[in-house]
C-alpha cells in the first residue's frame, strides 16, 4: 500500500476514533445547565446518562445490518451523521422527552461507528490491525478528554452561555469527519459471495462470540462501575477533596498506555500475558481504591486506568485477527451488545451490594469479579487460529 493512502486510512480511523465519544461526552460537563433549565429530576439525570450505555448494547446488532446491507463506508458515514445530526438536535426543543429521543439517535450512531470500526480496520489497513486499533481507540480517549477540558472553559463562553449551542459546536466536527470519509475512504470492494454480504444476525452459539463480549464487557464494566462508585466512596469516607483528582487520574491514566500500545501492539496482539497482567493489575488497583486513602487512591486510580487502556485495545483488536471476513461484522455487533450489557448490569449489581450490605466496600466486590473473569478468559484466545490477512 502506497504511504500516503496508508497515512490516509490511518487519519481517517482516529478521527472516527474521536467521534466515538465527542458528542456523548459533551452532554455531563453541561448536566448543571440542563437540569436547571429543564427542571429534571435525579432520576432524570441519571436515566440520560444511562442511555448511552444502553443503546450501544441494544443497536450493536443493526449496526451488523447496516454494515451488511450498505457495506463499511457507507456504514461509517452513516453512523457519523446520526451522531452529528442526533447531538446537534438535542437541545433544540426544551423538552426532556425531545432530549431523551435525540439523545437515543446520537447513542444508536455511536453504536454503529462502533460496531463498524473493527471490519474498517480490517479491510482498510489488514496487516497493521493492532496499530489501527490502538490508534483508533486513542481517538476514542481523546474524544473523552477534549470535551471534559473544553466545554466549560471555552465553548459555552463562546456561545454566549447557551448549552443548546454548546451540543451543535461538539457536532460540528463529527459531520466534517462524516464528509471526509464519504470523500477519501475506499469503497467496498464487490464480493464474490453475495449471501454473505446479507448475513447480519450473530450466531449467539458461537463460544468466541462469548468470550470476546464477556472479555471486552469486564474491562467496559470495570471503567464505567469504577467511575460511577468513586465520588460516593471517597465521600463516604471522609475523603470528597480527592474525588476530582482521583476521576482525572483514573481517565487520564489510560492516554500513556494508549500511546504505548502505538509503538508495541503488534508484538502484543493475540499474547495471552499482556491481558492476564492487565487484569491482575486492575484487580490490585480496585483494592486499593478501596482500603487505600489519599495520594495512595491517586496512585491506584492512574494504575487501574493505565492497565484498563491497553486491555481495551487488545481485546478491539481480536475480532479481526480471529474472526473470518464474512463474520466480523456479526461477531463485532454481538461482542457489543454483549459487553455494553455488562456495562449496564454491574454498576446496577455493585449498587445493589451497597445497598443490601449497608458497606460502601461491597460495591467494589463485582468490580474486582470483572478483573478475575478477564484473567480467566484470557488464555482461551490461544485456540483460536489467527485469520490469514491479504
Amino acid at each position: 500500500m502506497r504511504f500516503d493512502r496508508y497515512f490516509r486510512y490511518l487519519t481517517l480511523l482516529w478521527l472516527v476514533g474521536v467521534s466515538l465519544r465527542l458528542t456523548l461526552l459533551s452532554i455531563p460537563p453541561l448536566i448543571p445547565n440542563i437540569h436547571d433549565e429543564l427542571h429534571m429530576n435525579a432520576t432524570e439525570v441519571g436515566f440520560l446518562n444511562g442511555l448511552p450505555s444502553l443503546l450501544l448494547a441494544f443497536a450493536a446488532v443493526p449496526g451488523s445490518l447496516l454494515i451488511a446491507r450498505l457495506g463499511v463506508r457507507n456504514a461509517l458515514v452513516v453512523g457519523l451523521l446520526l451522531t452529528a445530526i442526533g447531538g446537534a438536535l438535542r437541545g433544540l426543543i426544551p423538552d426532556i422527552a425531545w432530549l431523551f429521543l435525540l439523545t437515543i439517535v446520537t447513542s444508536a450512531g455511536v453504536a454503529v461507528l462502533q460496531v463498524t470500526m473493527p471490519p474498517a480496520v480490517r479491510a482498510w489497513v489488514p496487516n497493521r490491525i493492532a496499530f489501527a486499533t490502538a490508534l483508533y481507540t486513542n481517538g476514542l480517549l481523546v474524544g473523552e478528554v477534549l470535551p471534559t477540558l473544553l466545554t466549560l472553559s471555552m465553548v459555552v463562553p463562546l456561545v454566549g452561555g447557551s448549552w443548546q449551542w454548546a451540543l451543535v459546536i461538539w457536532s460540528i466536527p463529527v459531520c466534517l469527519i462524516a464528509l471526509m470519509v464519504q470523500t477519501l475512504a475506499p469503497a467496498d470492494p464487490p464480493t464474490a459471495n453475495s449471501s454473505s454480504r446479507r448475513a447480519w444476525w450473530p450466531d449467539w452459539r458461537n463460544k468466541l462470540v462469548w468470550r470476546l463480549g464477556l472479555m471486552l464487557g469486564s474491562i467496559n464494566a470495570l471503567y464505567f462501575a469504577t467511575n460511577a462508585f468513586i465520588p460516593d466512596y471517597l465521600r463516604e469516607h471522609g475523603q470528597g477533596e480527592w474525588i476530582s483528582l482521583v476521576l482525572s487520574s483514573f481517565n487520564a491514566g489510560q492516554l500513556p498506555a494508549s500511546a504505548l500500545l502505538l509503538f508495541f501492539a503488534r508484538r502484543l496482539q493475540l499474547k495471552v500475558w499482556p491481558l492476564v497482567a492487565c487484569g491482575c493489575l486492575c484487580i490490585l488497583a480496585t483494592l486499593a481504591i478501596v482500603f487505600g486513602s489519599g495520594p495512595w487512591v491517586v496512585a491506584a486510580a492512574v494504575i487501574d486506568g493505565f492497565a484498563a487502556a491497553p486491555t481495551l485495545i487488545l481485546i478491539l483488536a481480536l475480532p479481526p485477527l480471529i474472526s473470518p471476513p464474512q463474520d466480523l461484522h456479526r461477531v463485532t455487533a454481538a461482542m457489543f451488545t454483549i459487553s455494553y450489557s455488562c456495562a449496564v448490569i454491574v454498576p446496577i449489581v455493585s449498587g445493589m451490594f451497597w445497598d443490601w450490605s449497608g458497606k460502601a466496600a461491597l460495591a467494589f466486590l463485582p468490580i474486582v469479579a470483572c478483573g478475575v473473569l478477564l484473567t480467566v478468559l484470557a488464555p482461551s484466545i490461544r485456540h483460536v487460529p489467527k485469520q490469514r490477512v491479504e
